[in-house]
């Protein structure tokens, strides 16, 4: 029997051993790395082209919900399974909007996430019992006229509006993306300016607000 190739994805290494050490109990399973960043994970991913990414939203430099939407675009035969502590909905509606495949909360039962996994694996979707279907189905199809959209930024105004909330300077970004301060600061007056935000604590409560970040 092939066993599913699983890569794991999550800025905290207690929670990755914790699942690690759930998924090496269950023969159908194997580990075949970590990855503790955003920009990790893309890399392990085109490394070792597991089948199944098990995936946190929040994570440092690029979050989940853009390593998502840039696998499926490199490697859409490759699963995305979130695993959050978010039980709000719109998280989990912002997640299969991305392309995840499923969205399973961090303090489920540890048989729940053979169950996910084994139901994403069969061309599946899968939501938490703590998620209301219901709720999702309708708000992913729930259009509302009148309603503004959120301003388009590119990946690349994501991942620098993301760094930014996160407290990181200019100088550490254009070190981080391998790009010139002046490229990095030309980018963020451009998110200020599209986004109709002027200094950079409104850009953080902006990326909390869309999901970029976490709340502290």
């Amino acid at each position: 029997m092939m066993r599913t190739r699983i890569l794991l994805a999550d800025d905290h290494a207690l929670v990755r051993a914790g699942i690690r050490s759930l998924l090496e109990k269950l023969p159908a399973f194997e580990v075949v790395g970590e990855a503790s960043t955003g920009h990790e994970a893309l890399e392990l991913a085109e490394k070792l082209r597991p089948n199944l990414v098990l995936l946190d939203i929040t994570m440092s430099g690029l979050n989940g919900l853009e390593v998502v939407e840039r696998l499926n675009k490199s490697h859409p035969t490759i699963k995305v399974l979130i695993l959050s502590m978010h039980t709000n909905e719109e998280y989990a509606v912002r997640a299969l909007r991305s392309g995840a495949a499923g969205y399973m909360i961090k303090d489920a039962a540890a048989m729940e996430l053979e169950l996910a996994i084994q139901a994403v694996m069969r061309e599946g979707t899968y939501l938490s019992p703590a998620i209301s279907r219901v709720l999702v189905d309708k708000l992913l199809t729930q259009t509302q006229p009148g309603a503004t959209s959120a301003p388009v930024l590119t990946p690349r105004q994501r991942e620098i509006l993301q760094l930014l909330a996160e407290g990181k300077f200019a100088k550490e970004i254009a070190f981080q993306l391998h790009l010139s301060v002046k490229t990095v600061e030309t980018h963020r007056a451009q998110l200020m300016e599209r986004l109709n935000i002027h200094d950079v604590p409104g850009l953080v409560r902006y990326a909390i607000r869309t999901g970029l970040i976490s709340e502290a």
